[in-house]
């Protein structure tokens, strides 16, 4: 139950951090361009080092082994969470498929992880962001463009959280020991990823009006598959993984009952889809997962300890 605890206070400092972003747009100090900016700063800096950090560990079969499990469940995870969404989905609402597919495990999961399981910890969910980076570039927008854009290997590839995992693993494998200056820098900019991200949330909530956010039964929907049903799925799925493993079930857990992923306003405003839509799913989602959270770390809890 300590977890639980933890996460609830963690969920109300999150939120803490993405009221200073509503105040900050709302009186002008953060534009939308200036959010964009932020968030590319996290896609592009930020979230690559929180990932490359939690590698820089000695390497052990064991931990080996852990890598090898969390890479396992979380594509099984992933694709089990694709199937639940175009289930509920389907062509009618690509926004909606795409939002309830991929968690916001980078900008939410992977601080939630840092803030509650350690840093040691993001070991785990770096499979996950990466494998959900990947599939968002390829199934993501086969799906937001409906098979219209070509899917592009390149950007697979030039993907920063792709890059950064590689690296990670490279790191990991190699008997290399970085100096204390590089992993004290390394440490220093991956704690930002919380609190930029966060505000970055904040100022996405800004934009909207109440009566936007809360009176479109759409968007409550989809938060009902990203919140409930598919986190539901994944603890039936990883409670195949005997107690030793834990940390590493609530690691993934965690990333994958995150709320929608904020790419699905980006990739909406990119391939000229409904972007106000990909917004509110990406807020109320992100509002309700302060009940979710709890709730189904609760219900893991009973199953797993």
């Amino acid at each position: 139950m300590e977890v639980i605890s933890l996460l609830m206070r963690q969920n109300v400092i999150m939120f803490i951090y993405m009221f200073i972003g509503i105040f900050l747009y709302k009186k002008k100090l953060l534009t939308t361009a200036g959010s964009g900016d932020i968030g590319k700063l996290l896609l592009y800096i930020i979230m690559p080092v929180a990932i490359l950090k939690s590698y820089l560990q000695q390497f052990s079969m064991e931990l080996l082994g852990a890598l090898g499990i969390s890479f396992v469940a979380s594509l099984i995870a992933l694709l089990v969470s694709i199937l639940i969404s175009k289930l509920a989905f389907g062509k009618k609402y690509p926004i909606e498929h795409f939002g309830a597919a991929f968690s916001n495990a980078g900008f939410i999961g992977i601080p939630l992880v840092q803030m509650t399981l350690g840093q040691d910890a993001v070991f785990y969910v770096a499979s996950f962001v990466a494998i959900l980076n990947i599939l968002q570039w390829t199934y993501g927008v086969f799906v937001i463009t409906d098979g219209q854009n070509r899917i592009s290997i390149r950007t697979i590839l030039t993907n920063p959280i792709v890059i950064s995992f590689v690296a990670g693993l490279l790191l990991f494998f190699l008997p290399l020991q970085m100096p204390e200056l590089v992993t004290s820098v390394l440490s220093t900019i991956a704690a930002m990823n919380g609190p930029l991200a966060m505000i970055v949330m904040g100022a996405y909530l800004g934009q909207l009006t109440l009566k936007e956010l809360f009176l479109d039964p759409t968007v409550y929907i989809c938060s009902l598959v990203r919140l409930i049903v598919i986190p539901l799925a994944t603890i039936l799925i990883l409670s195949v993984l005997p107690k030793e493993y834990l940390v590493l079930k609530q690691t993934i857990l965690i990333a994958a009952a995150a709320p929608v992923g904020a790419n699905v306003a980006i990739f909406a405003s990119l391939h000229h889809k409904n972007y106000t839509q990909a917004v509110k799913d990406v807020c109320l989602s992100t509002v309700l997962c302060i009940i979710s959270y709890p709730l189904i770390l609760a219900i893991a809890n009973l199953l797993w300890m």
